[in-house]
């Protein structure tokens, strides 16, 4: 019995460390970025850079969208974006060998006429079949090729593209009128600026009217409220809260700008990385560090793009095992950055973070809970064992209150009450279920990148021809 009860308080104790690890460390990016968050409202206070990005001599953006069975959303997602109000804008769509509708789909609702493929081929990629221009649009020009991954369908955009600046963009993603004009402003700042990152909000059950979303309403299935917590928490705090101590390396795939001449020097995206999106700034601000002149990556919170989230536990285990497929696979690659004075606050900071609280801690925590629940159905663990535990998943449940309550003061991003207190449900219901969730499909991603899988795994789209009703 003494071993048993050993091993009950090393495992409460296991959970425990876990949890404050986390907590810990989202309390110092808290505060973090309240700092940075200041900083950027009195830089922005006067926003002079809004009417210098409205004239037709701002630097030139070229939006790249790879699509891969988007039949559902490609359409409205690509009118969408030649919507947008950035003066100097040019749109790429990369049809990568979808086995659907997807190429037809671009056909109809563009009325594609071919042109010769003429480009200069500065990073390799699978061979491109046609080049398309629309005649409604001279800014459209999509690429049909032969399917080669998220990575290869980005590269082939960027063969193709001519902005001196260039935007990734998933096919399924909705951008906010005003966010490109919001998203340049760091480059004019600096030239040692090679990425920004935006915001992504969940677009589930929000209204919508002239194809953008008018307003955003919390979700109402718990399975996506949850995501859309773990969103806020993660932009506000996860990606704000680097800038000053300059230890971002990774921008959301969904929605990130970059420099081109950038991207065309360390070679586009590598092919063979799962994470292609952190792949490739890590690796940005490897090459940075190793040239001796350190890269600026910054995320700035006011441009939003909108992304339909996983409804079913299915789709959803397949994405989160695949990101952190990525996530181990960038930290195994790179790993000569970790602890490593030469890459700065990159190797210093934001590497061991990542490979302590985002790979290792939900690993400890799930393995502890597990051996608790075994101890706790047995009866060899008495409930006031359990107390520190509680005690520590009250915090984090604590913190992600902040976190939302932060978002609201800050943002306005739910306008009702009622909204508010969905969410807050939420909160419960992501702290208490969906976490060990998500640890469990990290194990089994875990595995996967153990025995060298690759895959990404079937995405379910509802896409956004048909608005949310508004709640009554």
């Amino acid at each position: 019995m003494a071993v048993v009860d050993e091993i009950a308080r090393l495992s409460v104790w296991i959970v425990v460390g876990a949890v404050v690890v986390s907590i810990v460390s989202q309390v110092a990016l808290f505060i973090s970025a309240i700092v940075e968050l200041r900083r950027i409202r009195l830089r922005d206070r006067h926003q002079l850079w809004r009417r210098m990005l409205s004239s037709p001599l701002a630097p030139k953006i070229t939006i790249l969208v790879p699509a891969y069975n988007e039949e559902v959303a490609v359409g409205e997602a690509t009118s969408q974006l030649l919507s947008l109000t950035y003066p100097n804008l040019e749109v790429v769509v990369v049809n990568d060998g979808s086995r659907d509708a997807t190429m037809e789909q671009l056909h109809q609702t563009f009325a594609l006429s071919p042109v010769l493929p003429v480009f200069r081929k500065m990073v390799e990629t699978k061979p491109v079949r046609q080049l398309y221009r629309s005649p409604l649009d001279e800014r459209l020009v999509v690429v049909d090729k032969d399917n080669g991954g998220k990575a290869d369908a980005l590269n082939a955009a960027l063969n193709v593209a001519s902005g001196d600046l260039v935007c990734a963009i998933d096919a399924d993603t909705i951008v906010a009128p005003d966010a490109l004009q919001q998203m340049v402003a760091p480059f004019l700042a600096s030239r040692r600026t090679v990425a920004v990152g935006g915001t992504i909000r969940l677009v589930n059950n929000a209204t919508w009217k002239m194809n953008r979303v008018e307003v955003l309403h919390a979700p109402r299935k718990p399975i996506v409220g949850a995501q859309a917590v773990e969103y806020a928490r993660s932009f506000l705090v996860g990606r704000l809260a680097w800038n000053p101590i300059g230890g971002n390396i990774i921008i959301s795939g969904a929605f990130g700008v970059f420099r081109r001449s950038s991207l065309i020097e360390v070679g586009g995206y590598e092919h063979a990385s799962i994470g292609e999106d952190m792949e490739l700034i890590v690796r940005l601000r490897r090459a940075a560090y190793e040239r001796g002149e350190p890269a600026v990556v910054e995320f700035t919170p006011d441009p939003v793009a909108f992304t339909e989230a996983p409804e079913s536990i299915r789709t959803l285990a397949r994405q989160r095992n695949r990101w952190f497929r990525g996530l181990l696979d960038v930290l195994m690659r790179h790993r000569r950055m970790l602890l490593n004075p030469r890459y700065g606050s990159a190797g210093m900071l934001a590497m061991p973070y990542f490979l302590i609280v985002e790979a290792l801690a939900p690993i400890m925590e799930i393995v502890g809970l597990v051996t608790l629940g075994v101890l706790v159905a047995g009866g060899w663990l008495p409930p006031d064992e359990l107390v520190p535990l509680g005690v520590a998943y009250l915090a984090s449940i604590t913190a992600s209150y902040l976190v939302l309550i932060l978002d609201d003061l800050m943002f306005g991003t739910y306008q009702s009450t009622r909204d508010r207190l969905i969410l807050s449900f939420h909160v419960l219901f992501e702290q208490l279920i969906f976490r060990p969730m998500t640890t469990i499909w990290r194990l089994w991603g875990l595995q996967l990148f153990l025995r060298g899988r690759t895959e990404w795994g079937a995405q379910q789209r509802r896409g956004f021809s048909t608005p949310a009703p508004s709640p009554t």
